[in-house]
């Protein structure tokens, strides 16, 4: 996206001086003839006077053009500016996003297990589907992985062409992944309450969301390469 801003700041740089020109014989050609008609008395200080006309249409004609020119690139260069921001933010959520899924199947129970919930101590511990949703960034607006797929998009103009239809099917496969996964997770945690549900229904879905969770990690892995970004 950036070569491009830049490219149509350099064309109309280059178009500029011709309309300048055309704006500049104009008046000239209209001076020349006014001169013409009357200034068959005093040939001297007529043409004195249409050649300082002409100078000052000149200059005044530059001086627009080169407002003209500053005037884009106070507008351009601004944006490109604040484009470069927004595509470091992005890298930074994708690169964040990759290692929460990594810490999060590295520690798959512990952190889909809660033994503090219920009341009674001796309940014992039950599973917590909904940390699912939260590492896949369906639980709030400050996760990293919120909304990844818009992140995605945002990012594809830094993917060289080679890898364009690589970038693509990875985007696809994460919206289909994460959404799953997601939603697996939520089914999971109304287990117990269907009916004929039960702890073993919890477990089933909870696992399920599990190989989708793998699969949406392995789909940001992919995404970094491609980009070449760096995880520490």
């Amino acid at each position: 996206m950036l070569r491009y801003q830049h490219f149509f700041l350099q064309a109309a740089i280059l178009c500029l001086p011709v309309s300048s020109f055309i704006n500049v014989y104009q008046p000239h050609l209209k001076s020349t003839h006014v001169l013409s008609k009357s200034c068959a008395r005093n040939t001297y200080h007529c043409r004195l006077n249409a050649s300082f006309k002409e100078t000052t249409t000149r200059r005044e004609s530059i001086q627009k053009s080169l407002r003209t020119v500053f005037g884009i690139m106070s507008i351009a260069l601004p944006a490109n500016a604040a484009s470069s921001s927004q595509a470091e933010k992005d890298k930074e959520k994708i690169v964040k996003g990759y290692k929460r899924l990594n810490y999060l199947l590295d520690n798959w129970e512990k952190e889909t297990t809660n033994c503090k919930r219920q009341d009674n101590p001796y309940m014992g511990c039950e599973r917590n589907p909904e940390k699912v949703m939260e590492y896949l960034g369906f639980k709030s607006m400050d996760d990293p992985l919120f909304r990844a797929d818009k992140t995605l998009i945002r990012l594809q103009s830094l993917v060289p062409d080679e890898s364009s239809a690589k970038y693509q099917d990875a985007v696809d496969v994460w919206l289909e992944k994460a959404e799953e996964g997601s939603g697996l997770a939520f089914v999971s945690s109304w287990g117990e309450a269907n009916p004929g549900g039960g702890k073993d229904r919890v477990e089933l879905f909870i696992e399920r969301s599990r190989k989708d969770v793998v699969e949406a990690r392995d789909v940001l892995a992919t995404v970094i390469a491609i980009l070449g970004l760096k995880v520490d």
